[in-house]
């Protein structure tokens, strides 16, 4: 009886922080960087796309352009050279949101620089959502912040728009600004939220959270894992 031989294994050249590394094909840029050995301490969170921890920029082979995406989403090709951002460095503004006018466009006294933007829309090129980061820009220097808030609404905060701004528009934090404003003034608020607050007030949960801070880290996760999910 012939032995079954197992298929052999593509392999692609990638260059990692500039040294070459041999990986399997077909795995993603975070996979691949694993797979080399790179532990990551930050820079990976829910794996899933959602979280927008993961941003890396790359150059394919024989190609002058420089990419940006997500390292989780993205698949390796052979020749590219990658590297990973651990965060996008950006100012963000402090501020109290209680005290912000809405209707002064607290945006533009916050973030003046977004007066600063050409329209040259290479926050929307290389936003990994797809989003229309420019014209949500666009809408916090006219002041309508229900417009920003509802064109950001499915940011996931990766920074990655900030690092192509000409105009060094610090665009994911200006649009989260603007979700808050429109979550604290504009939107119909919650008809459960109040309950529950004063539920939270009233001590209702404490013993649940004292059991659950007691217990040790495996019997935590199986609770976590077995939890029931409410999607109505």
């Amino acid at each position: 009886m012939e032995s079954e031989t197992k298929p052999e294994m593509d392999i692609v050249q990638v260059f990692i922080m500039g040294k070459a590394h041999q990986v399997p094909a077909g795995l993603t840029i975070m996979k691949a960087m694993e797979y080399a050995g790179y532990r990551f301490f930050r820079g990976a969170g829910c794996r899933a796309g959602f979280c927008g921890a993961c941003g890396t920029i790359y150059r394919k082979e024989n190609d002058y352009k420089i990419y940006a995406a997500l390292a989780c989403q993205t698949p390796i090709e052979e020749g590219m050279y990658l590297t990973q951002l651990p965060f996008v460095p950006a100012n963000r503004a402090a501020f109290e949101l209680e005290e912000l006018n809405p209707d002064a466009n607290p945006i533009l006294q916050l973030y003046p620089e977004v007066a600063r933007c050409v329209s040259c829309n290479r926050c929307t090129l290389i936003c990994p959502q797809d989003l229309e980061v420019m014209d949500s820009i666009n809408a916090a220097l006219r002041g309508d912040i229900e417009e920003v808030a509802r064109l950001s609404f499915d940011c996931i905060q990766c920074g990655l728009c900030a690092i192509r701004c000409p105009a060094e528009i610090p665009q994911y934090h200006v649009t989260q600004l603007a979700r808050r404003l429109y979550g604290r003034y504009f939107s119909d608020p919650d008809k459960f939220l109040a309950e529950r607050i004063e539920e939270i007030q009233n001590g209702k949960y404490d013993a649940e959270i004292e059991k659950l801070q007691s217990m040790p880290v495996d019997e935590l996760k199986q609770v976590y894992s077995s939890r029931e999910i409410d999607l109505s």
